[in-house]
């Protein structure tokens, strides 16, 4: 039921010296959601500027006494949660502290703090910090699903620094539920739903299985979390983490939330070697009964986050929505699982 359909041709051009080239591009069609994205290995041979190394940290960086995030802010300059959600204005969890998004994007909006640390470098994080603020998101949605059971539609998104869409350095998720479904929730509910009435499986788990089997992109395991490249990616250096057999918050224990943090952190060290500071990570959640959506973790490497540093988005992916990416997922995988040794 799974077509893992790539085919690759070649543009001929004559170089500046008079000779004729030939340069690759493969297109693959991406199993679950049936959109292309092209890899144009060409491309690979270009300067990235800013990529050599790991970019100083931004001039502002260390500037905490205008964090809101910051413990000596946080209490006079962050909302607090309505007394029928939680009763005590933000929700503690470790080292993690939740409070509602000052300018939310859904019905419920809130943000999850790690810890104190105003700037983190990627893959620094220590992973009880990582943790800590995914279980408060988890409870903080457990909390609006018992309170609205109509806000089916959860997510987990992380910004990793401006060029990310990040506002703020300290680190933090952003967690939403919401009656109405995004494009890709509702896609993806109904992909879902429609796989399983017609084979009777679940389809993150039919495509991590033909990835195990195939071997060339998967990565390695964090406890119950199984971890690949994935086969057209829709970002950079696109990773996935799978958790099999899982499809809601209240099947999740606390060794998920660790294990997931540890691969999470091996992921950020992955792009810290490749010269990146930058991320999106993304967690789409259905919490409607039918069972029918294992969780999945979704992380891409973005531009770096420094002067003169080009967008990792042209004309190509944001007029023709194809992602153009220019290194093989296979060859992301093969690079990546020292990370997870």
């Amino acid at each position: 039921m799974l077509n893992f359909k790539q085919e690759t041709f070649y543009s001929r051009i004559v170089l500046p010296n008079g000779e004729t080239a030939e340069r690759p591009i493969e297109i693959r069609i991406h199993p679950i959601t049936g959109r292309t994205c092209r890899i144009a290995y060409s491309r690979s041979e270009e300067r990235d500027p800013g990529t050599e190394a790991l970019p100083v940290p931004p001039p502002f960086a260390s500037r905490q006494d205008l964090c809101p995030f910051c413990s000596a802010r946080i209490y006079g300059h962050t909302p607090m949660l309505l007394p029928d959600i939680y009763p005590h204005s933000r929700m503690k969890r470790g080292t993690s502290t939740l409070f509602p998004n000052l300018f939310p994007y859904g019905r419920y909006s809130a943000v999850s703090l790690f810890d104190d640390g105003h700037f983190v470098e990627i893959g620094t994080a220590t992973p009880a910090s990582y943790a800590d603020s995914f279980m408060n998101c988890r409870d903080y949605l457990l909390l609006l699903f018992d309170l609205d059971p109509a806000a089916v539609h959860m997510a987990i998104t992380q910004n990793h620094l401006p060029s990310a869409g990040g506002s703020l350095l300290h680190p933090h998720l952003q967690v939403q539920a919401d009656r109405v479904a995004s494009n890709n929730q509702r896609f993806l509910r109904q992909r879902s739903a429609d796989y399983r009435r017609e084979t009777g499986n679940h389809i993150f788990s039919d495509y991590l299985r033909h990835e195990k089997e195939t071997g060339d992109r998967f990565i390695g395991k964090t406890g119950d979390w199984e971890w690949l490249a994935a086969f057209a990616p829709e970002g950079f250096f696109e990773i996935w983490g799978i958790l099999p057999g899982i499809t809601s918050l209240r099947q999740t224990t606390e060794d998920h939330w660790q294990t997931l943090a540890a691969g999470v952190l091996n992921a950020q060290k992955f792009y810290r070697s490749l010269g990146r500071n930058g991320y999106n990570l993304g967690m789409l959640i259905l919490e409607d009964g039918s069972a029918d959506q294992e969780l999945r973790l979704v992380m891409t490497v973005r531009s770096n986050y420094a002067q003169w540093v080009r967008s990792d988005f042209t004309g190509f992916e944001v007029m023709l929505g194809d992602m153009a990416t220019f290194t093989s997922p296979e060859e992301t995988a093969g690079k990546a699982r020292q990370f997870w040794k």
